[in-house]
């Protein structure tokens, strides 16, 4: 049904726009970004209809134009039959915008597409911190590079809020009506929803920006969160629901825009901070990620998630930890993949980010990506994945958090918060009375406790679900929340005799 109004808005638009002899019913939408190929070329397959008769095995002809001429000039890209044709157009090269002009050989009306560009498409996909809940105050600007393919299925110039659930094209995302049903607003409702709207900031916008200002290439959204949803409801093997369930939904699209993407952006685990779900969380992630790129038919599909930050409750703090430490250990697990933190963001509410900081995250994912996808871009190649915990060591009341993947040193605005101490039950123990960065090592963290520590001790930072943590390098990647780190005594150096 979709797909049917999809064809009737093109052809009402080109039929008031272009002459009676040909017209596009699908395949491109005016504002639409096209996947490049390694080649930095875009493609796309379109479909149409001519009311001339006897054109049977009449070459269907295209050219590409851009803002400072013909950049492809006619050349033959399908062929008519029975009143119907269809077209590969090939080649096109990435930025834009550009438009594309079909005719018929040998008739005078034609056809086109406005404002077409070719770049890197990125998905939106998790609950509601990737949905994007932050205050609609300050948000990011525009970028006449950046769109997206809004979530009832049309190509516009992207801005906030990019998810707007309530109109939809798939189901999944509508809310109940009063009798239980579930509604899609549209018309005069639709547009009052969106006026009235308060929150609806996210991270893809400020990522999308920063991306397309550092590397001049245009880049395409295709927003498919939804707030407060598990893993489970994101199962992979609900693909062939299409519309009526998240993934399906999240499939549908991905091959509405042509069935290629740069990579995923994915922030998601809130929901699954509960003694059911928690245990099975790394399973069914590394599972998700797995079904993806498998579905996407690109094994090594980029994926870049965030750890979830912080929650203004005091129920479900062990299993909140326990994602959150999935989460870092899942990173080692996935090639291709890269985490971001977000426990030293500040909040909009109980639970979602503040829209500052979501501009910040999204600077933060930009700089992973940059990192492994353009290292020739200015200096990204040389830049670290940020700081990552690899052993603590104690010794004389000093214990050492060794830390790696730190671009230049660690650091914090006032006193560094967000570690603590823990018994072999797991309970803290109040111990740290000081903590800083080690004047000798720069990515290792002193903290100096007092009196003696309880037999297998550990250490933690961000434990619960609301700490306050403040540590991060020189380029703004954050600590990780993580624990329990197993803390050791620390080898006595030996000092060997000089050789006679």
């Amino acid at each position: 049904m979709v797909l049917v109004r999809f064809s009737l808005v093109f052809c009402l638009t080109f039929s008031a726009l272009a002459a009676p002899d040909i017209r596009i019913t699908a395949g491109l939408q005016k504002d639409q970004i096209l996947q490049r190929d390694l080649e930095g070329l875009g493609q796309a397959s379109l479909t149409g209809t001519t009311t001339g008769k006897k054109l049977n095995g009449k070459a269907v002809e295209a050219r590409l134009i851009g803002s400072n001429g013909v950049v492809k000039d006619w050349q033959t890209v399908g062929q008519v039959q029975k009143q119907a044709w269809t077209a590969q157009i090939k080649g096109i090269p990435t930025g834009g915008p550009y438009r594309l002009e079909v005719r018929i050989e040998g008739l005078p009306g034609t056809a086109f597409v406005d404002d077409i560009l070719v770049g890197d498409l990125w998905v939106l996909a998790g609950q509601s911190n990737m949905e994007g809940l932050g205050d609609l105050v300050e948000v990011q600007r525009p970028d006449p590079l950046v769109h997206s393919f809004d979530m009832a299925d049309h190509w516009e110039l992207a801005q906030e809020p990019l998810h707007t659930l309530v109109g939809a094209a798939d189901r999944i995302h509508w809310r109940r009506n009063p009798q239980g049903e579930y509604e899609r607003l549209t018309g005069a409702p639709l547009q009052q929803y969106i006026q009235e709207r308060k929150k609806g900031a996210g991270l893809g916008l400020p990522f999308a920006v920063i991306m397309a200002s550092r590397t001049g290439i245009p880049v395409g959204l295709i927003p498919c969160a939804h707030g407060g949803t598990s893993m489970e409801q994101w199962s992979p093997a609900l693909r062939d629901q299409a519309g009526d369930s998240l993934y399906g939904s999240m499939y549908r699209r991905f091959m509405a825009v042509g069935g290629k993407v740069r990579g995923v952006l994915w922030y998601q685990g809130e929901s699954d901070a509960n003694a059911k779900s928690a245990r099975e969380f790394e399973r069914n992630f590394l599972a998700f990620v797995r079904a993806v790129r498998r579905d996407f038919r690109e094994p090594d599909l980029p994926f870049y998630y965030v750890q979830i930050g912080r929650h203004i409750n005091d129920t479900n703090t062990t299993e909140w930890n326990q994602i959150q430490e999935a989460q870092l250990k899942a990173e080692s697990e996935i090639h291709n993949a890269g985490m971001v933190v977000s426990v030293d963001l500040s909040l909009d509410d109980g639970i979602h980010v503040s829209t500052p900081d979501l501009k910040r995250l999204g600077s933060r994912l930009a700089d992973r990506v940059c990192h492994d996808l353009f290292p020739r871009l200015a200096d990204y190649g040389e830049l670290k994945p940020g700081p990552r915990p690899v052993g603590a060591f104690c010794r004389n009341g000093v214990l050492k958090v060794q830390f790696t993947g730190v671009n230049i040193r660690l650091e914090a605005p006032g006193r560094i918060s967000g570690f603590s101490i823990h018994g072999a039950d797991g309970k803290p123990v109040a111990a740290i009375y000081k903590a800083v960065v080690d004047p000798a090592e720069a990515s290792t963290v002193l903290l100096f406790v007092t009196g003696k520590l309880p037999d297998k001790a550990s250490v933690w930072y961000g434990f619960g679900k609301d700490p306050y943590c403040n540590l991060h390098d020189a380029e703004d990647f954050a600590v990780p929340v993580f624990g329990p780190l197993t803390i050791q005594n620390e080898p006595q150096q030996v000092i060997l005799p000089t050789t006679p």
